[in-house]
């Protein structure tokens, strides 16, 4: 633990990122416009680091046709500004498709396009991160007792830099996750690693069978890229159900996005946030859009009818096992009703067994022995999504995502990220004002500035 005065300590930032994804993107545009409005001298200082070498969101499912789930209004900025320069509609105008896409009357933009607008919003913020460089190590910096700053170390080859700030912003993103016992190979794939794997493919003896493990949004995504991709190919869908089941994306179903139900969610007793989930996790959990769902029923029935089925649904079903071998891998799938077990020889399985968050405390070391958790061991988290911490540690730290138990179901969406990123700035800047006074005067930014 470092133990610091203010005659040597480094200048400190008032916030460091870890993570540069859509998040911590709209943090840095937050972060941007509040200091254009309040001058230099109240500015907030900031600085972000991303260990890819460059913006990348989920490149591996960025399917041509795929579009998205969620409004273009709940973009990175909108929900809290209306009126930003870094909105979507203001990258369609610099790209000069904004009347096209108003013609085509749609909410949901492709994802290719969507992912183009976060590079764009993130280039216009690139001066504020440095990519290539991985967070290795976080360590608490004590003044008069208590821990006041963290000293941040990222690493970029050989190299290793040391930030010092009074806050950190968690935003690391989902994690890949695939069945216990099961590990990714070039012939067992997650559903991330799709279009990367593909083009493995391309140029070798043509694939004659796919097997894909699951029932929610990316499965089905999988399946219809796939079956169309390898027009040889067979491709079987796996899962536990009768069908995929339709995502309800209702307006009083979707109330369960909006920035009010946070503050709802996260006042309600236990028991009525476990229903809550319940009854609305057919919102974004192991569902599919009904257009994707209608077109591959439409595809298997007409192949059935043309006697050529190459699309095939072994539903009620699970994989019980996948041991590669070294032309293939031998998929057992058992029958949920009967227990029959199926042999299938496939040349590469795709498991669309979804995400888990990153553990968060665990990039902390020795700060998160201050880190407060609840009666199941979960971190606790306060409305303005800073962890709940003993009197120990008075540097802030905030989660962007993995607050799915405190704050609901937008913890890892893109739905409330504007609204989130905003709430998270002001409680940045008016704890910084509450803690200035009895503050050494090495402020880099303005947040113990008055406004």
């Amino acid at each position: 633990m470092s133990q610091a005065s203010p005659d040597d300590a480094p200048p400190v930032h008032d916030l460091i990122g870890i993570g540069f994804g859509p998040s911590n993107v709209a943090m840095a545009i937050a972060l941007t416009e509040r200091n254009e409005r309040v001058g230099r001298q109240q500015a907030v200082t900031a600085h972000f680091f991303e260990k890819q070498p460059r913006f990348g969101w989920h490149r591996g499912m960025l399917i041509d046709d795929a579009t998205m789930q969620v409004s273009f209004l709940k973009d990175l900025v909108t929900l809290r500004n209306p009126s930003s320069e870094f909105s979507f509609l203001c990258y369609l105008q610099s790209q000069g498709r904004l009347v096209d896409f108003v013609n085509g009357k749609s909410l949901f933009p492709l994802r290719v396009e969507f992912h183009a607008y976060f590079e764009w919003a993130a280039a216009k913020v690139d001066d504020m991160v440095s990519y290539g460089h991985e967070v290795i190590d976080v360590r608490p910096v004590v003044l008069g007792g208590v821990v006041e700053y963290v000293d941040v170390t990222s690493r970029s080859g050989s190299e290793t830099v040391v930030h010092r700030a009074r806050n950190l912003v968690i935003g690391t993103g989902l994690r890949p996750q695939m069945p216990e016992g099961i590990e990714r190979t070039d012939r067992i794939w997650h559903t991330s690693d799709l279009l990367a794997r593909v083009e493995g493919l391309d140029g070798a003896e043509p694939p004659s069978r796919f097997v894909v493990v699951g029932a929610g949004q990316s499965a089905a995504e999988n399946v219809a890229y796939l079956h169309r991709r390898f027009p040889e190919a067979e491709v079987c869908a796996v899962f536990s159900r009768y069908g995929y089941s339709p995502a309800d994306d209702s307006g009083f179903a979707n109330r369960i996005f909006d920035p009010d139900a946070v503050d709802e969610y996260f006042t309600a007793p236990d028991e009525t946030k476990r229903r809550l989930m319940g009854y609305h996790g057919n919102t974004n959990y192991a569902v599919v859009d009904i257009d994707l769902i209608d077109d591959l029923y439409r595809t298997a029935y007409q192949e059935k009818v043309l006697g050529t089925e190459r699309l095939r649904f072994l539903n009620v079903s699970r994989v019980v096992d996948a041991v590669e071998t070294p032309d293939a891998v031998r998929t057992t799938v058992e029958s949920l009703v009967t227990g029959e077990r199926t042999t299938l020889d496939a040349d590469v399985v795709v498991y669309a067994t979804g995400y888990r968050p990153a553990d968060a405390l665990g990039l902390l070391g020795d700060i998160a022995e201050h880190c407060l958790l609840d009666d199941q061991g979960r971190v606790r988290v306060e409305r303005d999504y800073r962890v709940a911490t003993d009197p120990g540690l008075r540097c802030g730290v905030y989660l962007q995502g993995g607050t799915e138990h405190t704050h609901g179901i937008t913890s890892s969406l893109l739905s409330n990220t504007a609204i989130r990123v905003g709430e998270i700035l002001d409680s940045v800047v008016e704890r910084g004002r509450r803690d200035a006074p009895g503050r050494p005067h090495d402020t880099v930014g303005g947040v113990g500035a008055p406004l």
